[in-house]
């Protein structure tokens, strides 16, 4: 196993919260969207998940002590006052300034953000310029690159989602090296490629691959948040990626997958990994959920209709996430 010295000594869970199913691109090779437009809803409006569900999730990540990794979801799936009215209830509802990955944004709209939003991550897949053009045919990096350079006047953190297992190879990481360098990137997300049936794409990164990269990069960059992103298939990944430098690990499915063998796995991994893990994917706090859903002001707009719609969600996930106890 490839391992570092690190002086990395606890690590967390970085929630990502999907605001919608929809993406107005849909072209992107590996994406699920582009492949199954059978399953999925096809309209931004249809595809809208509620406020409710979102906010749910949020005093969900609160109290089990994960990180919101940041607020995503299809490019162009919402106006941008209903994004923005979405982002201020997460940040309200977390108690902390968050992360969101959700396209470009101009100057006018991150002037409008900056009283919610910590970081923007831009997800741009792949530095290899001739890949990514195979890949994201219609997601061309340079506007990306135009937003991350526009945010230094904002006092936003940033970040970029790159992708393993897309067809690059060693040699690309020089070209993920000059990104990162060039803007300036204060975080970067790993993601190990989960096949979509249909693709073309058959298999996920093998973990020495995968963890590769990222050693390379806590190598180079010793200061650079490092997220590693997981699959429910493959948690074992949890492991090789925090001994290879990674700060903290994501993308597992943690309140439908919460208590089973596969979050188990996870935790285990990060014990291997010598980490101490803040937060928890495995037991549920001793917590009076409407309590805390009461306790949000009404005159910031959480009315009694909006609060009572939380608490049915919130019973509904831990419905769920109890069911593998």
């Amino acid at each position: 196993m490839n391992t570092i010295q690190s002086t990395l000594s606890t690590t967390w869970f970085g929630k990502c919260i999907f605001i919608s199913w929809y993406c107005e691109t849909a072209s992107c090779k590996f994406c699920f969207r582009a492949y199954q437009n059978a399953k999925v809803k096809k309209t931004p409006e249809q595809a809208k998940r509620s406020m409710a569900s979102i906010l749910a999730e949020a005093f969900i990540a609160k109290q089990l002590g994960w990180r919101i990794e940041f607020l995503t979801g299809g490019c162009n799936s919402y106006a941008f006052e209903e994004l923005l009215e979405i982002i201020k209830n997460v940040c309200i509802v977390y108690g902390e300034k968050i992360w969101i990955n959700l396209g470009l944004f101009d100057e006018k709209k991150l002037e409008q953000l900056k009283p919610y939003v910590e970081g923007i991550c831009a997800s741009i897949e792949t530095t290899a310029s001739e890949l990514h053009d195979e890949i994201c045919p219609d997601k061309p990096i340079k506007p990306y690159e135009e937003m991350l350079q526009s945010l230094n006047g904002f006092g936003f953190k940033k970040s970029a989602c790159i992708i393993i297992g897309l067809g690059e190879t060693k040699k690309d990481i020089d070209s993920l090296f000059e990104f990162i360098e060039k803007n300036k990137l204060d975080r970067i997300t790993f993601y190990a490629l989960k096949p979509v049936k249909g693709s073309g794409f058959d298999k996920s990164p093998e973990p020495e691959y995968y963890a590769w990269w990222i050693a390379q990069t806590r190598k180079r960059f010793p200061e650079l948040e490092i997220m590693a992103g997981l699959t429910p298939k493959n948690p074992e990944y949890a492991e090789w990626v925090l001994k290879a430098g990674a700060s903290a690990v994501t993308k597992f499915p943690a309140i439908r997958k919460f208590n089973s063998k596969e979050a188990r796995i996870v935790e285990q991994g990060i014990k291997k990994a010598g980490r101490e893990f803040k937060g928890t994917l495995t037991k549920l706090p001793d917590v009076d959920w409407d309590e805390e859903v009461d306790k949000l002001d009404d005159k910031l707009g959480f009315d009694k209709e909006l609060k009572e719609k939380i608490k049915v969600k919130l019973r509904d996930y831990l419905k769920k996430m109890k069911s593998n106890t």
